[in-house]
C-alpha cells in the first residue's frame, strides 16, 4: 500500500509505516495536481496538515484513497462526513502538540508583557544610539503571576496552555460549552502530582473578568471575538490566537490596540492566511508567528508515531 504524505511527516513515522510494509511518499505535490498524482500512483492513504485541502472534489476524483489523515488537531481543511459517507477512514493526532502550542501561547504571552515583541525590532536599529530611552520605554512590564488567563475552549490544547498558567501563578477560568467541570493534573519532574478543580465560565464573565485572554477553538462561522467583545474586557487585556484565522475580527483587534482597550496581541494565526493583512504585520503590538504552534520537533515526532499506528492499525 501507497502512503502520500503530501505536508511532510517525521522520519520515526515513515520508519514505522515502512517496517509494517507500506510504500510512504513525501512528495509534495501542489493542491491543483493532486489529484491526478494519486491516481497515477494508486495512492491509498494521503496524509496532510494544514496546506492541503481534502474537499468533496478530491475524494469523488480519488477512488482509491482508503484513509484521509491530518497531522494535528482542526481537521476544517478536510469534508470529513463526506470522506466518511464514501468509507475513508479519516483520522488526525488531537493530543500530539497540546503541550507545543501551549509552550508557544506563554512565549507570546511573556515576551508580550515585556515588550519583548517590540524591543526585538528596535533594539538592532536603536540600542547603540538609544540605548537608554529604550531602556525606558520597556521598563514598565507586568508579571503573569497573580493575573486571570481566560481560555476559550478547553480541549487538549486549552487543559494544557491550563496548566502552564496554573506553573505560572495564574487564576485560571475557561469557557467551554462541551467542558463543564475540569481536573486539571500538574506532574512534576520528581514524580509528584497536583490536581486542580476548574469550573466553566459564561463567555461575558470570563470577557469581563480576564486579564489575559487564549483561543483555543476550531474554525467558527462568525467571530468568537469581536467588536463587542473587545468593548466589554478590561483595559489593558492581552489576547492570544494560536487556533485558527477568523475566530478574531481583527479589524476590531487593531481598534482595540489602537484605544488602549487590548495592551497586545499575539497572533501564530491570521484572517487571511498565508497572506496576513499589512495592518497586522506592522502593528507595534502585535508579537507575530508564521502559524507554527504545533512545530516543534518532539510534536512532529508524537504526530508522526501516531498517524503510523493509526494507519497501520486501520490498514493491515
Amino acid at each position: 500500500m501507497k502512503i502520500l504524505a503530501n505536508d511532510g511527516i517525521s522520519t520515526n513515522g515513515i520508519t514505522m509505516m515502512e517496517k509494517a510494509g507500506f510504500e510512504v511518499l513525501t512528495t509534495t505535490v501542489a493542491q491543483e495536481q493532486l489529484a491526478n498524482y494519486i491516481n497515477e500512483h494508486k495512492i491509498d492513504a494521503l496524509l496532510v496538515r494544514s496546506a492541503t485541502k481534502v474537499r468533496k472534489e478530491l475524494i469523488d476524483a480519488c477512488p482509491t484513497l482508503k484513509l484521509i489523515g491530518r497531522g494535528g488537531v482542526g481537521m476544517d481543511n478536510i469534508d470529513v462526513a463526506y470522506a466518511k459517507s464514501k468509507y475513508i477512514h479519516v483520522i488526525n493526532t488531537p493530543a500530539a502538540s497540546s503541550e507545543s502550542v501551549a509552550e508557544l501561547v506563554f512565549a507570546h504571552l511573556f515576551g508580550g508583557v515585556r515588550f519583548l515583541y517590540d524591543a526585538n525590532r528596535n533594539m538592532p536599529l536603536e540600542g547603540d544610539s538609544n540605548f537608554k530611552e529604550l531602556k525606558k520605554s520597556y521598563s514598565k512590564g507586568t508579571e503573569l503571576r497573580g493575573k486571570t488567563l481566560g481560555i476559550f475552549g478547553f480541549g487538549n490544547i486549552g487543559q494544557a496552555t491550563a496548566k502552564l498558567g496554573i506553573g505560572a501563578g495564574m487564576n485560571v477560568v475557561y469557557c467551554d460549552p462541551e467542558v463543564s467541570n475540569a481536573t486539571i493534573e500538574l506532574t512534576f519532574f520528581d514524580g509528584q502530582k497536583v490536581t486542580f478543580a476548574l469550573k466553566n465560565t459564561e463567555k461575558s464573565e470570563l470577557i469581563k473578568n480576564a486579564d489575559y485572554i487564549s483561543l483555543h477553538i476550531p474554525d467558527q462561522k462568525s467571530y468568537v471575538i469581536g467588536k463587542e467583545e473587545l468593548s466589554q474586557m478590561k483595559k489593558g487585556v492581552g489576547i492570544v490566537n494560536a487556533a485558527r484565522g477568523g475566530v478574531i475580527d481583527e479589524v476590531a483587534l487593531v481598534e482595540a490596540l489602537e484605544n488602549g482597550t487590548v495592551s497586545f496581541a499575539g497572533l501564530d494565526v491570521y484572517e487571511s492566511e498565508p497572506k496576513p493583512e499589512m495592518k497586522i504585520l506592522m502593528h507595534p503590538s502585535i508579537s507575530l508567528s508564521p502559524h507554527i504552534g504545533a512545530a516543534t520537533l518532539e510534536a512532529q515526532e508524537r504526530i508522526g508515531s501516531e498517524l503510523a499506528e493509526q494507519i497501520i492499525t486501520l490498514l493491515k
